[in-house]
């Protein structure tokens, strides 16, 4: 079919994005394998860290008081604060309720309870499947870190592989905190040392290879912080240079740095408490410049950041923009972001991932994050079709399917 108009442009666009399967790149969620690692269900949602920082600013109890709580109590606070007393249209709070309806609740009734039971009666493993027809989800792709013990454990003796979901080597341990990860490397048996001598790299690069080989992971990744540089006579510089580029050559992985995140600046939140801060392009550059032989996926927290992302994946072939993470995956921003993305990257960049540390939130991310990234589709069509160009309803499937995951099998592969 041969797209001639906007009405039908819009039909066709809507269709091929509403109905393609998403391979999500990075998400902090567990297969059921790993037990209560997994979060589901309406507590977990409502008490996700975004809510409960934006209940904090309503609530005037000690933080202290809050984490004392138990989840159901979290969960009601929270609940009756912005939900109830408060009208729920930030973004993780509309989340919520879009899970909640898509899942065929009656969001009408505002009756926790009711919702909760309805999770009570579910089991996990026909939940997962639920979630992923529901959003459409080919496959999860997880966050996994060898350096925290309970899920080590599970690696180690009773890791069952579950197509739904698939690896990746989390190093931020390794990389952010050397002297406690070189400690935990010590007591698996790694013969390291504080100093970085060249039998630790080898031993870290040992490390490495037993681990991407272990839980076939798909890529290496990190969190940095907005100062991240590199080169960088410190020990994250020089792990980096002596080991990850080096294994990431060796075994094809692709190495992933998520920039800009300030951690707790608010330490009475904990996991709610982390910020933003702006990061330096320079080292991205610096990396795919000097090491054109590696992969890097990179996405940054700030938004000061994405245009000259953007432009610096104009330069490297080697680099792949991912996703709208964190802060940024606010309705407003991921139309700028990707709108600009799009004009200056086409077709090859990897829009959105959905970053989910709760199942449920699958639904949500993608169900809107879907809707802007066809309004920005239909937007940058219309150009074509205003200058004569034709374009056939196969070409948008491709382009659609690229962009929902293609592009993302495709750059593992090279």
């Amino acid at each position: 079919m041969t797209i001639t108009n906007t009405q039908d442009l819009r039909k066709v666009v809507d269709n091929a994005v509403n109905n393609v399967e998403v391979t999500d790149i990075h998400t902090h969620l567990f297969s059921p394998n790993f037990g209560d690692l997994l979060l589901w269900g309406v507590d977990e949602l409502i008490t996700y860290h975004y809510l409960i920082a934006e209940t904090m600013r309503w609530v005037d109890i000690p933080y202290d008081k809050y984490w004392s709580m138990s989840k159901e109590e979290q969960s009601d606070l929270i609940w009756n604060t912005l939900f109830i007393e408060n009208t729920p249209y930030s973004e993780a709070c509309r989340g919520a309720l879009t899970v909640l309806d898509k899942l065929g609740l009656d969001v009408g009734t505002r009756d926790l309870k009711s919702y909760r039971q309805y999770f009570n009666d579910m089991n996990v493993n026909d939940y997962v499947d639920k979630v992923f027809e529901v959003a459409k989800i080919k496959c999860a792709v997880m966050t996994n870190d060898p350096f925290d013990a309970a899920e080590r454990e599970l690696w180690l003796n009773s890791y069952k592989p579950d197509p739904r979901f698939r690896a990746v080597l989390r190093l931020d341990v390794l990389l952010n905190s050397w002297e406690r990860g070189c400690e935990i490397l010590k007591e698996l048996g790694y013969d390291v040392d504080i100093n970085l001598s060249d039998k630790t790299f080898k031993e870290v690069r040992r490390f490495l290879g037993e681990w991407i080989d272990r839980m076939d992971a798909l890529y290496m990744a990190v969190s940095l912080p907005p100062d991240f540089a590199f080169p960088e006579d410190s020990p994250r510089g020089k792990l980096i240079e002596s080991c990850i580029l080096p294994i990431s050559r060796e075994k094809n992985v692709p190495f992933a740095m998520m920039i800009g995140v300030k951690k707790l600046i608010n330490p009475g939140l904990q996991v709610a408490g982390d910020g933003v801060g702006k990061g330096h392009i320079q080292a991205v550059e610096f990396l795919c410049a000097n090491y054109p032989d590696n992969k890097f996926l990179v996405t940054m927290l700030a938004r000061e950041n994405q245009h000259e992302l953007a432009v610096a994946a104009r330069k490297f072939r080697n680099l792949m923009v991912f996703g709208c993470w964190w802060f940024l995956n606010n309705p407003s921003l991921i139309q700028e972001i990707t709108r600009m993305r799009f004009e200056l990257l086409g077709v090859s960049v990897i829009p959105q991932h959905s970053d989910s540390r709760v199942l449920d939130q699958l639904i949500y991310k993608w169900e809107h994050s879907r809707k802007i990234i066809a309004d920005v589709l239909v937007e940058k069509y219309s150009d074509l079709l205003k200058t004569g160009w034709t374009i056939e309803e196969s070409e948008i499937k491709r382009d659609v399917n690229k962009l929902f995951g293609g592009n993302f099998w495709e750059f593992l592969e090279r």
